[in-house]
């Protein structure tokens, strides 16, 4: 696998998708019982900012660097920049961007627990040291697909489950969007966040045409883009398609979604939502 999330940590779909991730964390954990944490692509736990990769792309600059002075964020923006903040400014500067296992074990409570999926044996090797002593994770050297069969159902009966891939495969769209009916078929009362990217081409909105006909109920699109759709050459945009979403999470992020556009895309530039593709 050549994908590195180095190059692209703390980017602006990294922030659109950890402010998602955090606030749904945030909602399911208001619910006394016990919670899982799924990551089917997990990478690392932390991002140094000043590794060659981070610098060289430097992409968070144009993402994360530009929100963590801000003092008028909406309150799932701000709740997930505190989260930035304690885990990676150091001395006033940003000093490691926090991945997803970082950004859900800080917002998961002592009785929840993570199980973290890594195919790729560096970095699987880095996301076990640097959770070494953090007793809720547990690191799965394995493919994530093929994790959500082996571990879902999981013992407490509720999880959140987010599917990431690198998407470098031009079957990934179509194997993702079987990959949710399935794990739905078998776990239906589980919530499901799946970011995918927003480029020219359209595979996003075939994979959402499909899933919009696949009988599975209450899904949830979010995106955020700070080019033109249809802009050639890079990524545009990005989305969330969240299965089961927690109560009202879509008038929280939909209120949020203005404030981030305007500060990632620029004045007159992209656009944002927060929709159902299918409802109740």
């Amino acid at each position: 696998m050549n994908y590195r999330h180095a190059y692209h940590a703390g980017n602006f779909a990294d922030v659109l998708k950890h402010v998602v991730l955090v606030a749904a964390l945030d909602r399911l954990t208001q619910k006394p019982a016990p919670l899982l944490y799924l990551d089917t692509h997990a990478g690392r736990a932390r991002y140094p900012i000043a590794a060659i990769e981070t610098q060289r792309a430097g992409e968070y600059r144009h993402g994360i660097a530009r929100l963590l002075e801000a003092a008028d964020a909406p309150p799932p923006v701000a709740r997930y920049l505190a989260l930035v903040r304690a885990l990676g400014v150091e001395d006033g500067k940003l000093k490691a961007y926090p991945g997803s296992p970082a950004l859900a074990l800080a917002a998961l409570r002592a009785g929840d627990r993570a199980a973290l999926c890594e195919l790729e044996p560096g970095e699987a090797a880095a996301l076990r040291s640097e959770l070494k002593r953090e007793p809720r994770a547990q690191v799965h050297e394995r493919d994530g697909f093929e994790a959500l069969g082996a571990l879902l159902p999981p013992p407490e009966r509720r999880a959140l489950v987010l599917i990431d891939p690198p998407y470098e495969s031009p079957q990934e769209f179509e194997r993702l969007a079987d990959a949710v009916v399935e794990v739905h078929r078998r776990f239906a009362t589980g919530s499901y966040a799946v970011w995918y990217p927003i480029k020219a081409g359209g595979g996003d909105t075939r994979f959402l045409q499909r899933l919009a006909a696949s009988g599975v109920r209450r899904q949830l699109v979010v995106e955020l883009t700070v080019e033109r759709d249809d802009s050639p050459g890079g990524l545009n945009g990005a989305g969330l398609l969240l299965v089961n979403p927690p109560w009202q999470l879509d008038a929280e992020l939909g209120a949020a979604l203005p404030w981030l556009q305007a500060r990632l895309a620029g004045p007159g530039r992209g656009r944002s939502r927060a929709s159902w593709l299918v409802p109740e």
